[in-house]
């Protein structure tokens, strides 16, 4: 049969609400100018306004020529983020690449900068930025020039709370807000209409950037340090501006860091139910965050023994602070984790694959998936104790005869569970085939990657091959999205391709 175009009013809406979102990079990029003159870096600005133009012109020119499509639906607002977070880390990538030329003409530049001249490493820093993630093929952040300390940090800051909820809090109608709200893996309101609840979201976390800032400060680290661990804290993102991330800080800098990274793995509702009736006793009625807590304790003190055994020292202070940068899907680093023992590290992995709580800035499975399944299992459990026979059946339980009401969240939680696990061996296989790492190395980077954590065994790096990077940017994103979204893009994409061939 021939192949043949055809025009689809669905791609039309989906091209209208991307040309909105893909103009965040430009506006990311117009405020950071300011960075350039503060600091002298005037060979920077280039860059700044061409990604500017770039986003600004593309997100224009896509909105105007289809501003007359139709109303979203769930389908249309799913492939929009999906796509989105595509192009906004492609375009993120101008900075990069501007500077790293700039400077490689001038001569006598580090390494460090002149590695962001090779396209593919500055897609990497870019989709690790966005993605909230922080893995880096930056071996030395503290030779990079401020301007990209800045864009690290601020491409972070965004990803960490969203680039949808950034545009909705800004405009966006109505009707379709609340379908590109849930395609980006956000769940939960504050207020019942969606633009309200952002806007809380940002003044929340507004709110705890600053306040983090201050607080670093106030524990010793200067301004400019302070500025950049405060966003990406918040962010639960993980990118520094020290080669050794917070390794060489005191003690009141790591009590700072903890507390933000917790912070980003509440969920803004928590936060808002606290700040709003002043009682922090509200934070515990959470069932989610009651089992965080249970977690960063238990799990704390398990990858302290691990590492008492095999060490034979006190390393209580690194074991909480990992654990905790694990579970939160943080992704800062006291101690070089290649040291660890591969049980310490499957310890860790378990974490960055559980994660934090849903409408949090966290990665992960999420909480809320974790405690269905485990609270679906000890219900079989129990049905099975009384009932052993019960054991060798197969037949699945409707919502109807689900006495507890929670099938279909059982359904989903499992479903995105085995994907997810799915998705960690896969990654794993083919870490395993492009240098020679070992098999808790490529499971621990591959949870790292796609919970959006940044955490690194030693994988990650300027180094690493074309395919590794593909691999682990692949896994970055998808975590970011949380598969599904990802899932109902691929299907569009071969059913209409089989239109093409009818």
């Amino acid at each position: 049969m021939a192949f043949r175009m055809s025009h689809s009013p669905h791609t039309d809406t989906v091209l209208r609400d991307l040309g909105v979102l893909v103009q965040v990079p430009g506006l990311m990029a117009l405020g950071s100018l300011p960075i350039c003159f503060i600091f002298g870096e005037t060979f920077a600005v280039p860059g700044l306004l061409v990604t500017a133009a770039a986003s600004l012109a593309l997100g224009q020119g896509l909105y105007w020529r289809y501003r007359a499509a139709g109303a979203m639906q769930l389908r249309h607002a799913m492939a929009t983020a999906v796509l989105a977070w595509i192009l906004i880390p492609v375009i993120g990538t101008i900075p990069f690449l501007s500077v790293a030329g700039a400077l490689g003409e001038a001569g006598g530049t580090s390494t460090t900068v002149l590695s962001f001249q090779s396209p593919l490493n500055a897609l990497f820093e870019s989709v690790s930025g966005f993605t909230s993630t922080g893995l880096s093929v930056a071996s030395h952040p503290s030779e990079l020039p401020h301007i990209l300390q800045w864009w690290r940090s601020f491409t972070q800051w965004v990803g960490g709370v969203g680039v949808i909820v950034l545009v909705l809090t800004v405009f966006h109608p109505s009707a379709d807000a609340e379908r590109l709200y849930f395609s980006e893996a956000r769940e939960g309101h504050i207020y019942p209409d969606i633009v309200s609840t952002v806007r809380a979201i940002w003044w929340i976390y507004l709110l705890f950037t600053v306040g983090g800032v201050l607080l670093l400060r106030v524990a010793g680290m200067g301004w400019w340090d302070a500025v950049n661990h405060g966003m990406t804290g918040i962010a639960t993102g993980g990118f520094s501006t020290r080669d050794d991330s917070i390794a060489g800080d005191g003690l009141g800098v790591r009590a700072v860091m903890l507390f933000l990274i917790i912070a980003g793995a509440i969920s803004f509702n928590s936060h808002f139910q606290i700040l709003t009736k002043a009682k922090v006793s509200l934070l515990w009625k959470d069932l989610e965050n009651r089992a965080l807590f249970v977690l960063l304790a238990a799990g704390a003190v398990l990858v302290f023994l691990e590492n008492l055994w095999v060490f034979k020292d006190d390393f209580y202070i690194d074991s909480i602070f990992q654990w905790a940068s694990a579970l939160c899907t943080a992704g800062f680093q006291t101690v070089d984790l290649r040291s660890w023992s591969p049980t310490a590290l499957l310890l860790l992995t378990v974490g960055m694959i559980v994660g934090g709580a849903a409408g949090a800035t966290t990665g992960g499975l999420k909480l809320h998936r974790v405690l269905v399944l485990a609270g679906s299992t000890l219900h079989r459990i129990r049905r099975v104790s009384i009932q052993p026979w019960r054991l060798m059946e197969h037949k699945s339980i409707t919502p109807e005869q689900d006495t507890h009401g929670v099938g279909p969240n059982v359904e989903a939680a499992a479903l995105i569970g085995g994907l997810w696990l799915a998705c960690i061996a896969a990654g794993s296989i083919a870490l395993l085939h492009v240098g020679d790492f070992s098999l808790n190395q490529a499971i621990f980077e591959a949870a790292s990657a796609i919970g959006n954590v940044g955490l690194s065994a030693g994988i990650a790096g300027a180094d690493l091959g074309w395919f590794g990077k593909l691999t682990l940017m692949l896994l970055m994103w998808i975590g970011r999205l949380e598969i599904v979204p990802v899932l109902v893009l691929a299907s569009s994409v071969v059913r209409w391709a089989g239109r093409q061939k009818m």
